[in-house]
């Protein structure tokens, strides 16, 4: 990372962002991982940076052109970011595009997976390529002119596309443009040359196929030139809700006008012509600043592609995940439930066991109500589907479904019209807040008389498909304090409620920010008065200055701090008279780290929260969150033995984020053993890897 902006106290979380996907290309280039897991890491680069581009880089393009010139907490003002992002995003994709070429292709190709050019195909691979596209791709295909009665024409969000080159009869050039339909393959497989029981795959691109017949498009005149390039839009979409009378409405035309945009990033070949480029710029009504030349084949995160063929042995060994260690399957799932709480950690155990939970409060007539939160539940969930039979059961069903889950919108507004034409309660989510919590809430009349509440709260989404490559932690519980503080926050979230008190639960936008600042001055005065301030924190995310501020008071008086954050992270650690008691440590490996924890020591009397926030302004301030205690001292120790000090030991896929903002990995000195901490947690669940 440069050293720019290094007076301040923190870090510009922009150029953070970039460090954390820069750790992502890492990973593409670890030979430790197999040769389509190395593929994967590449698509999933591809896939962080046109987020980047669509809201991040969006945003800062809008501050410059309102003229805003004010700086960050950084240092840096938005035109000086813009500069320093495209200077590094430059390097990393020239970077990315040699990783492809020069080390994934050529070992893909060693295992007979080949991802050719049309100029290294043979006459027979050709002629298949030539009969699937006059077949499948020629009808398809619609060339755009651009004259003075042909305007130039919408160019939709990260498609990829062909500038054409034409002369006419008179020696006038012309411009069209051509998409590449999105609904084919990008890598169009050779169907003599993939033989599954030869076990060789071979693939050529859709764009290049369709450059090489382009004069069928354009019959009596002379292509001179065919440039593919590819468009990155807004896709921040703002929702003013204030003004809003039906949100759902609001949402579904937010989403009709993401397609329209503003341009943020036009990726170019270099071979494109100058006067090309400039066709370009002025259609899209963009500056120079907005063009990314790339180095190589745009858009690689259509390695997915690769990933997903019948090759166990070129990727990680699948994973069949155990149940928890502490359920029974022979037990009642309620049952086991009130005689103590449940630990569930995924995908090292099972998500099923919360599928379960839902089904089986579905299913049993003692059960009169389910409530529950959704923010990414993906397609053909389980979870829903046990919803809507709940309804047909006769129970009560009340269900939040966040309509502003960005690039989850569409999916969920499915799934509200699908729960409520079964008769679900859907409520849509909150003006102003976006509902992230993460809660099911089981009212059921045991039989015993008495009406009790179970509960499952998580780290993680309602989604069985993420579970298996997320680390989330969860419990089950039927604490009375628990299943109070969910109920008044279903009434917050479903009614009028105004509950500022919770006697279990930390909830923002209520209380979070002051209790974990109260947390925080509570270890500083544990440091002051006994010497043994400790804290330990997990998440995603660490950007609120406020929060850093305090945890730089907590070094300077001496309390010890590891923080294990993923992603984004703006605090300093290292900085003598400012942070030298802080270390941050950052994993990157098979499985994306995703559940949030915070170790407070206590004096001894160790307290942990576990939750779905981060620690930024988003979370804190303006969205609906929870922490949840595990009161559990057992359970409690484990976390802290197999999540936490696990993660600080790892020195196979951890990286240390140093005082200049670089990552450093941490390497074993001669007499450690290797402690790759995901891995440790497979062989701990006792999960087959088979």
């Amino acid at each position: 990372m440069s050293t720019q902006g290094l007076h301040s106290n923190y870090f510009n979380r922009e150029l953070s962002w970039i460090e954390f996907n820069r750790r992502v290309l890492e990973e593409a280039r670890d030979s430790y991982h197999p040769p389509l897991e190395r593929a994967k890491f590449l698509a999933i680069f591809a896939t962080n940076l046109d987020e980047f581009y669509m809201i991040r880089v969006s945003g800062l393009r809008e501050q410059v052109m309102a003229g805003v010139e004010l700086c960050g907490p950084d240092g840096l003002s938005p035109a000086e970011t813009l500069k320093i992002i495209h200077q590094r995003v430059s390097a990393l994709t020239a970077e990315h595009a040699e990783v492809w070429t020069r080390e994934v292709r050529p070992l893909l190709a060693q295992h007979n997976v080949r991802v050719l050019d049309w100029e290294e195909l043979n006459r027979e691979q050709r002629q298949l390529a030539t009969d699937y596209f006059n077949n499948t791709v020629y009808p398809v295909l619609t060339p755009l002119a651009v004259d003075s009665a042909r305007p130039f024409p919408h160019i939709s969000n990260l498609s990829l596309n062909l500038a054409v080159l034409i002369r006419d009869d008179t020696g006038r050039d012309r411009f069209a443009r051509v998409k590449v339909p999105p609904n084919f393959p990008r890598l169009l497989p050779l169907s003599p040359c993939t033989d599954e029981a030869a076990r060789e795959f071979c693939f050529v691109w859709l764009e290049q196929v369709i450059a090489a017949h382009i004069n069928l498009l354009f019959p009596g005149m002379r292509v001179t030139g065919v440039y593919p390039f590819r468009v990155t839009r807004d896709a921040d979409i703002e929702i003013q809700e204030d003004e809003a009378s039906d949100l759902r409405q609001l949402v579904q035309r937010s989403l009709r006008e993401r397609r329209f945009g503003q341009v943020v990033r036009l990726e170019i070949a270099s071979t494109m012509p100058p006067e090309v480029r400039q066709v370009l710029i002025k259609g899209l009504n963009i500056t120079e600043d907005d063009v990314c030349v790339a180095p190589g084949v745009f858009d690689l995160s259509c390695l997915w592609q690769l990933h997903r063929l019948p090759l166990p042995e070129l990727k990680d060994p699948p994973l069949h995940p155990a149940l928890p260690r502490d359920l029974d399957e022979r037990e009642d799932l309620f049952d086991r439930i009130r005689r103590g709480d449940v630990l569930l950690h995924h995908p090292y155990e099972s998500f099923e066991p919360v599928v379960e939970f839902v089904r089986a409060a579905a299913r049993d007539p003692n059960v009169l109500a389910i409530k529950q939160t959704l923010y990414r539940v993906g397609s053909n969930s389980p979870i829903v589907e046990a919803l809507m039979e709940a309804v047909q059961s006769g129970k009560q069903v009340a269900v939040l479904v966040e309509l502003k889950a960005r690039f989850d919108e569409e999916n969920n507004l499915q799934w509200t019209k699908a729960l409520e034409q079964v008769g679900v309660h859907v409520v849509y989510g909150l003006a102003r807040y976006k509902v992230h919590a993460k809660v099911c809430l089981v009212v059921r009349r045991d039989p015993d008389g008495v009406i009790r509440r179970y509960v499952h709260l998580g780290t993680g989404n309602y989604n069985a498909s993420t579970a298996r490559v997320y680390t989330d932690l969860g419990i089950l519980t039927s604490r009375e304090e628990i299943g109070q503080d969910a109920t008044e926050l279903f009434n917050f979230l479903t009614g009028y409620s105004k509950q500022r008190r919770y006697s279990a639960l930390i909830v923002a936008p209520v209380n979070l920010r002051q209790r974990l600042a109260g947390l925080i001055e509570r270890e500083i005065n544990h440091q002051v008065t006994h010497g043994n301030g400790r804290l330990i924190f997990k998440v995603n995310a660490l950007v609120d200055t406020q929060m850093i501020d305090l945890l730089y008071r907590a070094s300077q008086v001496g309390v010890k701090i590891d923080l294990l954050v993923r992603g984004m992270c703006c605090l300093r650690p290292g900085v003598p008279g400012l942070s030298e008691n802080i270390r941050v440590v950052s994993i990157v490996g098979r499985f994306l780290e995703h559940s949030r924890v915070y170790y407070f020591h206590n004096n001894g009397r160790e307290e942990m929260y576990l939750g779905s926030a981060d620690l930024m302004e988003r979370n804190l301030d303006r969205r609906v969150e929870t922490l949840f205690p595990i009161l559990d001292p057992a359970m409690r120790n484990r976390i802290k033995r197999e999540v936490l000090e696990l993660g600080l030991k790892d020195n196979v896929k951890a990286r240390e984020l140093k005082p200049d903002g670089c990552y450093a990995r941490v390497v074993p000195a001669p007499d450690q053993p290797r402690i790759d901490s995901q891995m440790r947690l497979l062989a701990l669940s006792g999960l087959r890897q088979e």
